[in-house]
């Protein structure tokens, strides 16, 4: 067959593949209208982009082409993803950025293996176990007040992720990588109404933190939709550590700055949030590692899925729900059966989640067990197929000793205070490596606290610790530990294959919203862009089901009977009712790539490929 042919045959076979018709028009969505008014336009925006060479998807259309800029100068998958994110500390500052951490995973086309690096933040050596209890009360003090803090700050470990991928996979310096972005940061880029909407939803915050207003509050308002927002700070930052490296972070005047930052916050006058000072030192910065280590891994209806391992608990958690699942055999039952049965096996793996999961160097994960099959029946045998089990149900025992329907073990629940902000992307290159990368600074807008003159907002990632210092619970907080997280970058082989990569944002809803889009993809007979833009639930062990408001209307009649009860999403701090912003990646026969972003979730995402054959 010719290339033109291939071609030919591989968009016709990729648009049923994705639920599109010839005219482009989504199977659940329509593309986004953009502003095309005002300079510089905003890059062209498509959910969904199919042909070779490589793909990018993101939440965003500035990042996605840096991405793909990035591969069409010969750069690799690794290249690209450093420079995506990169650009989304710039056009996601809310989100992500040099300020937080993440969980690197990546598939190497050469050795055929899955690879991992855990860039999670970590708590000072000097913060002490009860850090977020009030003395007076003995209670812990109110999330609002933590979470705009120096106390909530972690040792960021984003930009020494960067590095260790780069160095051990990457063909690109740290310098050559983050210049896009660098340059991004210096032009501008055009505000859009999720920038605007999350600015305003921080605004009250914000206002009462000096650097922090007076870059993302100009004249005291969130930045004007079609405005052109310039961060030249951050260009300022992103040039300092192209030339001097990650010693420039983690060394010398800018580590001083970001310790001093975090232990005296720069309160505006007339500030009413106490803006607790942190424990953050220069020492702590300079001794910040990132950790490599082996992927989590399930076999499910014949493909391995791989993941994140403690001290994420997403790896763990998506993994234990699929064995769960996989005795029912989805693919063969109605959906309100399918949806149970998807519900009743996130509310299990979320109470093994809260029993056992914490960072691996102070708390004896079972990972192992967790993982396995004979755990997972047991588990699943506790699904009623008629009735949903009253939340929270109790955890299992992962002792390696499996029966048929062994009751679970009392162990207290604890509340969950994960953010729901973060920020996903994958790419893969030409020669078939792949990348699924969630970085984020916790909430939306972080801590709150930007470092004068920097450009960039530090995490809150200290408040995914449970705040009462209680010795039975794995992520209670610990000197130098690394805070529980729910981020799951999956990447899913067939045959030893990549066949697709995905993940999301969202706080504890990550694991359901990547739990779901497999299930929707693998075993409900959606394309990939339908499942990725089908309507969310979660189930985290609650007596509810948080779902979004298209769930509900679509599905809370066939529920009601099994007695879920659906109540509808929305964050406190925030005024959006969604779940997750996936972005994903399909592997096509003939060496092609389908990559799918969100078509309306924070404003909608954007996919594209590096020769694209649609859209055009």
């Amino acid at each position: 067959m010719t290339p033109k042919k291939l071609a030919a045959s591989l968009t016709a076979g990729a648009l049923v593949l994705t639920g599109l018709t010839a005219g482009g028009v989504p199977a659940q969505a329509s593309p986004t209208a953009q502003n095309q008014h005002h300079a510089p336009k905003p890059p062209v925006k498509n959910a969904t982009a199919i042909g070779f060479g490589g793909a990018v998807a993101s939440v965003d259309p500035e990042a996605t082409n840096v991405g793909i800029g990035v591969l069409r100068r010969g750069g690799n998958a690794v290249d690209a993803a450093v420079a995506t994110a990169a650009a989304l500390g710039v056009t996601e500052p809310y989100s992500a950025g040099i300020g937080g951490g993440g969980y690197f995973v990546y598939y190497s086309a050469k050795q055929r293996k899955v690879f991992t690096i855990d860039g999670r933040e970590t708590a000072p050596a000097a913060m002490p176990g009860d850090a977020f209890v009030d003395k007076a009360t003995g209670q812990p003090y109110p999330f609002a007040q933590l979470v705009t803090s120096g106390v909530s700050v972690g040792v960021p470990g984003t930009l020494a992720t960067w590095d260790s991928a780069l160095k051990s996979w990457g063909s690109l310096p740290l310098r050559k990588a983050i210049k896009p972005a660098a340059d991004l940061a210096d032009r501008g880029f055009v505000v859009d109404e999720t920038f605007r909407s999350q600015t305003l939803d921080n605004k009250a915050r914000f206002a009462q933190v000096v650097p922090t207003a007076k870059l993302f509050l100009p004249n005291g308002d969130a930045p004007q939709v079609g405005s052109v927002f310039r961060n030249r700070e951050l260009a300022r930052t992103y040039d300092l550590i192209g030339r001097e490296g990650p010693s420039a972070f983690y060394r010398g005047p800018l580590a001083a700055e970001i310790s001093k930052v975090v232990k005296t916050p720069p309160k505006a006058a007339g500030a009413t949030l106490p803006m607790f000072p942190g424990h953050l030192t220069t020492a702590d910065l300079a001794k910040y590692k990132v950790l490599k280590q082996d992927p989590t891994r399930v076999s499910y209806d014949g493909l391995d899925v791989y993941g994140m391992a403690p001290s994420s608990s997403g790896g763990t958690t998506v993994g234990e729900a699929l064995n769960i699942l996989a005795p029912k055999k989805l693919s063969k039952l109605s959906t309100p059966d399918a949806l149970h049965n998807y519900l009743e096996a996130s509310a299990l793996a979320f109470a093994d989640r809260g029993a056992y999961v914490g960072d691996p160097k102070f708390v004896d994960v079972p990972t192992k067990q967790l993982l396995s099959k004979g755990f997972g029946a047991e588990r699943s045998c506790q699904i009623d197929p008629a009735k949903a089990a009253v939340k929270p149900v109790k955890p299992g025992s992962p002792d390696g000793s499996y029966a048929a329907c062994a009751p679970g073990v009392s162990k207290a629940e604890r509340p969950d205070t994960e953010g729901l902000s973060t920020t996903h992307l994958v790419a893969s290159d030409k020669w078939g490596n792949v990348v699924s990368y969630t970085l984020t600074i916790e909430q939306t807008g972080g801590s709150g606290i930007t470092v004068p003159g920097r450009g960039f907002l530090l995490n809150n990632e200290l408040t995914d610790f449970s705040a009462l210092p209680d010795p039975a619970d794995p992520n209670r907080i610990e000197a130098n530990k690394r805070p529980r997280s729910s981020m799951s970058p999956t990447i899913v082989l067939k045959h030893g294959k990549p066949f697709l990569a995905l993940g999301s944002p969202g706080g504890s809803t990550i694991i359901t919203t990547v739990l779901q889009t497999l299930t929707n993809r693998l075993d409900r007979g959606m394309t990939l862009p339908e499942a990725v833009a089908a309507p969310r639930a979660s189930q985290r062990n609650t007596a509810t089901v948080t779902a979004e408001p298209a769930f509900i209307d679509a599905y809370e009649d066939q529920l009601t009977p099994y007695g879920h009860k659906l109540v509808l999403a929305g964050d406190a701090l925030t005024s959006a009712a969604e779940i997750g912003a996936v972005a994903a990646l399909e592997f096509l026969p003939g060496g092609g790539y389908l990559a799918a972003a969100e078509p309306k979730r924070r404003g909608g995402g954007s996919a594209a490929t590096v020769h694209q054959l649609w859209p055009r």
